[in-house]
């Protein structure tokens, strides 16, 4: 009994953990939004984005709302998106998304967690044209009826569309994101997350092991307050 419980409490800590770094990511993304295109997400195409997004890992709308008034304010600090990349344990490709008021902190923190988890850091270029950048749209399958609007989504710049029980996910190439953002809100669907993403071009398999050691290096750069995600060619 007492080994459920400990299993569960797990469970219920990871959750609450990926809750916790989910409202910090899109917290950040609103004060860039802010800072970027101001306060009023009619006029502010990111920062409706970055509402609807919130809404999609249900962060509270007082939480939102003291984002958006706290990005406002003259004294909030600027963040600037940077990419790093590196090599996780048998060299799985990785890039390291983060948005920082402080690069210096954050390249020493992302190097450290590197070489702490027998990955290494790597110059600008040496892993990211093993990526390309797409947009990504997710939604709930009951949220979008694809027998009726395929052919649309396909015109506004669907690339790929992949779907199964748990949910619905449109790719569409980097210079479409924005057609494809359009088309949604002239049509009001609403997607669980609407973001722009890196996507490995191969993928690479490994044993239980090797996997194991691979995700022990990802999360601990995920774990790090600056970082907004991480990518990588892990099957």
């Amino acid at each position: 009994m007492g080994r459920v419980f400990e299993k569960r409490k797990h469970t219920m800590f990871a959750r609450f953990d990926r809750m916790a770094k989910a409202f910090t990511r899109i917290g950040k993304d609103i004060a860039m939004a802010v800072k970027n295109g101001g306060p009023n997400p009619d006029n502010n195409p990111k920062l409706r984005m970055a509402i609807r997004n919130a809404k999609g890992v249900n962060m509270p709308k007082d939480r939102v709302e003291a984002a958006i008034k706290r990005a406002s304010s003259k004294e909030e600090k600027d963040f600037q998106e940077i990419v790093y990349e590196g090599y996780a344990p048998h060299g799985i490709p990785v890039l390291v998304e983060c948005a920082t008021d402080n690069p210096t902190r954050t390249v020493a923190n992302i190097r450290l967690q590197f070489s702490k988890n027998d990955g290494s850091m790597g110059n600008s270029g040496s892993v990211s044209f093993m990526f390309e950048r797409k947009g990504v749209f997710k939604f709930e399958p009951s949220k979008l009826n694809l027998d009726e609007l395929e052919l649309d989504l396909i015109d506004a710049g669907a690339e790929d569309i992949q779907r199964d029980a748990e949910e619905t996910i449109i790719y569409t190439k980097f210079a479409e994101f924005g057609h494809m953002v359009k088309f949604l809100e002239s049509k009001k669907l609403e997607a669980k997350s609407s973001e722009l993403q890196y996507i490995p071009n191969t993928t690479k398999e490994l044993g239980e092991a090797e996997q194991d050691e691979v995700l022990k290096c990802i999360e601990a750069l995920e774990a790090d307050d600056d970082v907004q995600n991480v990518y990588h060619n892990l099957a």
